[in-house]
C-alpha cells in the first residue's frame, strides 16, 4: 500500500489517480475529507501532528511527502514524520522537496528542507528526492481577477524561469515509488522552458480567446498577498528567487525526460486543461 499525503492538492490528486490506475493500493492523506478516486482510501491527518499520521502508515510499504506550509515555519519538526514512517515500517519515501535546497542553499526554508533531506537519507529507508522549480499551477492565484477583471496581478513580470506542470511532478514521483531504478535519486524538475509572468498571462489569454491585462505588483505587495497561505519567511524566499534567478535557476533540467522518457509539458498545456477555472 502507497500512501500519498497532500493528496487532494495539485501534485497529490494526479499522483493518487495514476497509482490507482496503475493497480496498486492507495491510502489518500489530506486534513478534510475529501472525495477520492474508486478503490482509494482516504485518512484525515494533519501532518503537523506526526502521530495522526500513524492509521494511515499502517501496513504501508512507500510514502510520498509533501510538506503543507505551516510544517516550514521555524519550530516545525517534519523530521519527525520520517521517524514515525521509519518506525511503522514504511520501506521507502518519496520526498517533495525544492530547487532552492541546491541552488539558495542559505535561505532559511532551504536550510531546513535540506536538513529533512538529510534526515531522510539517513532513515535506513530507501528514498528519492524531488527538487521542482516554480509550479505551473501558481497560475491558479489568477483565476479569479482573470475571471472578473480580465487581469493578472504578479510581480517581477518580465523575469522568467522554467516553471513545471504538477502533473509532470506527479508522474515522477509514481515512477520513483513503483521503480526500485530511482531509488536514491535525486531529480531536478522544471518545464521545457524559460516563461515570465507577463507570458503566462498571454497563454491565459490566447487559450480564452479574449484580452486579458497584466498588472505588475510590487514586492511588498506580492508578499502581503502570499503571506495569507504561507509563512513570511517562505514568502521571501520564493520572491528572492523569481525576483533574480540565478543560472542554475534558469537551467532546462533533463530529469523529467530522465525518468518518463519524454519532455516535460510546456505552461499552455497546462492551461489547456485547466482553461475552465478562469472562465
Amino acid at each position: 500500500m502507497i500512501v500519498v499525503t497532500g493528496a487532494t492538492g495539485n501534485v497529490g490528486r494526479p499522483l493518487t489517480q495514476a497509482l490507482a490506475e496503475a493497480g496498486e493500493q492507495v491510502t489518500a492523506v489530506s486534513r478534510q475529507a475529501a472525495a477520492v478516486p474508486d478503490g482509494v482510501r482516504h485518512v484525515a491527518a494533519d501532518l503537523a501532528e506526526p502521530a495522526s499520521l500513524s492509521p494511515a502508515l499502517d501496513g504501508a510499504k512507500a510514502l510520498f511527502l509533501l510538506l503543507s506550509g505551516d510544517l516550514h515555519s521555524p519550530g516545525a519538526r517534519p523530521s519527525d514524520i520520517i521517524d514515525l514512517a521509519s518506525a511503522c515500517g514504511v520501506g521507502r519515501v518519496v520526498l517533495l522537496s525544492s530547487q532552492g535546497v541546491a541552488t539558495r542553499p542559505l535561505g532559511a526554508t532551504r536550510i531546513a528542507m535540506r536538513a529533512l533531506e538529510d534526515a531522510l537519507r539517513g532513515s535506513g529507508m530507501d528514498w528519492a528526492v524531488l527538487r521542482p522549480g516554480g509550479f505551473a499551477s501558481n497560475a491558479l492565484a489568477w483565476t479569479e481577477s482573470v475571471r472578473t477583471q480580465g487581469t493578472v496581478a504578479a510581480p517581477f513580470g518580465d523575469v522568467g524561469a522554467p516553471i513545471v506542470d504538477p502533473l509532470d511532478i506527479a508522474e515522477v514521483a509514481a515512477a520513483c515509488l513503483l521503480d526500485d531504478r530511482h531509488s536514491g535519486g535525486i531529480y531536478e524538475l522544471t518545464g521545457p522552458e524559460v516563461i515570465t509572468p507577463r507570458q503566462q498571462a498571454a497563454a491565459v489569454a490566447a487559450a480564452l480567446g479574449s484580452p486579458v491585462r497584466f498588472h505588475e505588483l510590487t514586492r511588498e505587495e506580492a508578499k502581503a498577498a502570499m503571506t495569507r497561505f504561507v509563512p513570511p519567511e517562505l514568502a521571501d524566499d520564493t520572491l528572492d528567487i523569481i525576483s533574480a534567478p540565478n543560472p542554475a535557476e534558469l537551467r532546462i533540467s533533463p530529469d523529467v525526460e530522465r525518468v518518463l522518457g519524454r519532455a516535460p509539458r510546456p505552461f499552455s498545456d497546462w492551461v489547456a486543461r485547466n482553461i475552465a477555472a478562469f472562465r
